[in-house]
């Protein structure tokens, strides 16, 4: 066994030094593991709307209560228009005097970027399976010792899975994501800003304001062969 980890150990020093200390660009890196939301529900607008206007809110009552006016876009999307129609609703039940017309008031931005990656996205997901030991009695079994402890240190209960496999969104990593940012100003600062970023179902795309183009019609031609003398 000494004799295993010494020569595991040799390999890694060699490995170390065959690396280059100078490189013309920055090596790819991934960033440590994190979650990111999927919108996949009317319900799901009205939580990212009460999380703004928490974040919206808590910066508000740093400075002298104002009235608010929502500066809707002039053609928004069904995402917008629900966003800014729940944000209304929150301000008004948390007591804020939300005007129809911007004078005096601060306004309300809010900016909806859409991004589209390709669509062969790297797709991550938990590693291992469910596996009966008993009856009503399971086992996640290939999990990564330290996630293997946490969630199932030899048996588990079935709803030990369904909660370990629920938390992740089915389907393929989504080639679609919006940033949201909501701002709040007047003529002369800004008083309070959010910004965050979510998954988005590529079949609901048309919500967030996304038109694909249309398909190309591929073009017909015909081939002619002339005979004879010219």
């Amino acid at each position: 066994m000494a004799l295993k980890t010494a020569m595991a150990l040799a390999a890694g020093i060699v490995l170390a030094g065959c690396a280059s200390h100078y490189t013309p660009t920055p090596l790819a890196a991934n960033f440590p593991t994190t979650k990111q939301a999927k919108l996949q529900a009317a319900y799901h607008w009205g939580v990212i709307s009460n999380n703004i206007e928490k974040s919206i809110v808590a910066e508000l009552k740093k400075s002298p209560p104002r009235p608010v006016f929502l500066n809707e876009p002039r053609d928004p999307s069904p995402f917008q228009r629900a966003l800014t129609t729940q944000l209304t609703t929150s301000l008004v039940n948390d007591g804020y005097v939300v005007t129809r017309s911007p004078a005096g008031s601060l306004k309300i931005d809010m900016d909806v970027q859409a991004v589209t990656f390709t669509a062969n996205r790297p797709q991550y997901r938990y590693h291992g399976e469910r596996a009966a030991l008993a009856s009503g009695v399971w086992v996640l079994s290939e999990i990564e010792a330290p996630l293997l402890g946490a969630v199932a240190a030899g048996a588990a209960a079935w709803d030990s899975y369904d909660w370990f496999n629920a938390q992740f969104a089915p389907g393929a990593t989504p080639r679609t994501e919006i940033i949201v940012t909501v701002s709040v100003s007047d003529q002369f600062r800004y008083v309070a800003r959010n910004t965050s970023a979510y998954y988005v179902a590529d079949t609901d795309r048309i919500l967030y304001g996304i038109i694909d183009p249309e398909p190309e019609e591929p073009k017909l031609t015909r081939l002619f062969k002339v005979r004879g003398d010219m």
